[in-house]
């Protein structure tokens, strides 16, 4: 049966903000995952619908790319979520940071919250599942501990070549010495709150660096900068109806998930992007999409 956090576990996500590591897989069923998004990456790299394999790794993968929504609904991911959030969840994006190995490509000091319109709500949290090793030498995840209880802070956009996010949002003056590494095997998941500070470094392994993010919402939360957002209801109800409720693709590509996806992307941008000095391609439509380096 799925486990739930222990007593420590859910004590150190209040206390620290972020909760590592969680046992989810074992090592050949994060293989048999890896393997299929690696099939994916080779069979269909260009993608569909005006949209490459890469942007739809990045944005919202869950609409048209059926592996990333059932991964995102798997009991064995649920029950320890459930833990923090509650018996009613929904995934509002699934998303894949990969990082070659040998690479310079990082993320930098962020705060998830910032661009997402939801305000400083407590009612998320992003499950990140390691598919293959993620150690210190390959890049994992750093969190400065209990910086979940600030409130949202300003962040610079670099729009940096080598940094993974969609505008290379960054957050200045951190302590890297208060910073704790957030290593993890794979199958195994991490849980961090959308106001803790997190960043990660270069891939200096010898393997390709695979992380799935899944960012998961109760439905209390609203999007304060749109009039309703889409979410994917993966267990309980959703008795307050402020969201769009969104199925699981029936088919890689299925011509009304891209349509759906296209939809969803319209509404999200304007939120996604608001005060981007510059284009953020992750969010462009598709005549002028360009993907992005995974």
């Amino acid at each position: 049966m799925p486990s739930s956090l222990t007593a420590d576990q859910i004590a150190s996500y209040q206390s620290n903000g972020f909760v590592h590591p969680i046992q989810v897989f074992d090592r050949a069923r994060a293989a048999a995952l890896r393997a299929e998004v690696e099939t994916l990456e080779r069979d269909h790299g260009p993608g569909a619908g005006g949209h490459d394999l890469a942007q739809f790794m990045r944005v919202n993968g869950q609409l048209v790319i059926p592996l990333l929504a059932r991964i995102a609904a798997d009991p064995a991911i649920l029950a320890p979520v459930t833990s923090i959030l509650g018996p009613d969840l929904m995934v509002w994006s699934v998303e894949l940071f990969i990082k070659e190995p040998g690479t310079k490509k990082t993320v930098s000091w962020h705060q998830d919250l910032t661009y997402w319109g939801m305000g400083e709500t407590d009612e998320e949290l992003t499950a990140w599942l390691a598919l293959s090793d993620v150690s210190v030498q390959a890049g994992c995840m750093r969190f400065i501990p209990g910086s979940h209880r600030n409130a949202i802070l300003p962040h610079a956009d670099t729009f940096g070549d080598d940094n993974l996010l969609s505008r290379g949002q960054e957050i200045a003056g951190i302590d890297e010495a208060a910073a704790q590494y957030g290593p993890l095997e794979p199958g195994q998941m991490s849980f961090h709150h959308g106001r803790t500070f997190h960043a990660s470094g270069p891939n200096m392994s010898g393997d390709r660096r695979i992380g799935m993010a899944i960012r998961y919402v109760t439905p209390e939360v609203r999007q304060a900068d749109m009039a309703r957002d889409y979410a994917m209801l993966v267990q309980g109800q959703d008795r307050e109806k402020g969201w769009i409720n969104v199925a699981p693709p029936a088919r890689l590509f299925d011509p009304a998930a891209l349509a759906l996806y296209d939809e969803v992307l319209s509404a999200q941008a304007a939120a996604l992007t608001a005060g981007a000095e510059g284009q953020v391609e992750l969010y462009a439509a598709p005549e002028t999409a360009q993907g992005a380096s995974l």
